[in-house]
């Protein structure tokens, strides 16, 4: 989500800021600027940094003295801006210890993360990060399709991701991952939708949540679409996608979301408990028993 930052302008924050909805109460610290990959086709997010590079310390603590003063109200942190995880362990080490010292108050630390990023980190740095405040990381998985990932140029593959996933809860450390409805196309809707519950099942993270495609202009796949390469599923299609994923999805624990702007409909499922009564509502929209977010209300 966007955030409005102009009544902050003594943070040094540049360019488009983004940060997961559960943490729109948090004191946003950019540490980074832009994605250490940023290759994905269908993102656009930081379309206006297209070179990576971590900020300057100096920087950074000017902007934690900053929230020390006007933030004591806010007891989380996200570090901006895509793949915070990427940074050098022993720098990563040194931003939380100035978190923990002028922000006391602060109860969580969490941030976006890439599979290299993840990667970039052993076992014992991740738990020493955690115990240093490190309380969740976000990590966009967007499809558990090996074909789709390919695609979108995602960098990685479902092992890999699933690997990485792994290695961040077994650290202690809270785990969101992204989906994407849509991000495979008509002609892979499926494949994608039952690949990706089947690495749900496999991961079995913390948090899940589901967003579907909006095609922004300026990226490689908005082209494809434009161009006829690309063909969305339709209102219905994601419908099905969408059920097929949750039907293939067994985890032992979490929360699948589905309630982000993009969607059509909202979901909150506890597993395991709430899968059927999930598939039942879902079948209900498909009949028309359930109305749909209407177009004009769907947003990034």
């Amino acid at each position: 989500m966007k955030e409005t930052v102009a009544e902050m302008e003594d943070m040094h924050y540049e360019g488009t800021c983004i940060r997961p909805p559960s943490e729109a109460l948090s004191i946003l610290l950019q540490v980074t600027l832009g994605c250490s990959h940023n290759k994905c086709t269908f993102c656009g997010t930081y379309l206006d940094k297209p070179h990576f590079r971590i900020k300057d310390d100096d920087i950074i603590l000017s902007d934690i003295m900053f929230a020390s003063k006007y933030m004591k109200r806010q007891n989380r942190v996200f570090l901006m801006d895509g793949d915070a995880i990427i940074i050098p362990y022993d720098k990563l080490m040194w931003i939380l210890d100035r978190i923990r010292e002028h922000l006391p108050w602060v109860k969580r630390v969490g941030a976006y993360a890439h599979a290299k990023g993840i990667n970039s980190k052993t076992p014992e740095q991740l738990e020493n990060l955690r115990k240093n405040g490190l309380g969740i990381i976000y990590l966009g998985v967007e499809s558990g399709d090996d074909q789709t990932l390919k695609d979108i140029k995602k960098g990685t593959t479902a092992q890999h991701l699933i690997d990485m996933g792994k290695r961040v809860m077994d650290a202690g450390i809270k785990l969101s991952v992204t989906v994407l409805l849509g991000i495979a196309g008509k002609e892979r809707s499926l494949e994608h939708a039952r690949a990706t519950g089947k690495l749900l099942t496999a991961m079995d993270p913390d948090y899940v949540g589901a967003l579907t495609l909006m095609l922004v202009p300026g990226t490689e796949l908005y082209e494809d679409y434009v161009n006829g390469k690309f063909e969305m599923p339709t209102e219905r299609g994601l419908l099905i996608e969408l059920r097929e994923m949750i039907a293939n999805t067994d985890m032992s624990r979490g929360m699948f979301f589905s309630n982000h702007a993009s969607n059509y409909l909202p979901l909150k499922i506890r597993f395991p408990g709430g899968k059927e009564n999930a598939l039942q509502l879902i079948d209900r929209a498909l009949k028309g028993e359930i109305g749909l977010r209407p177009e004009w209300a769907r947003a990034l």
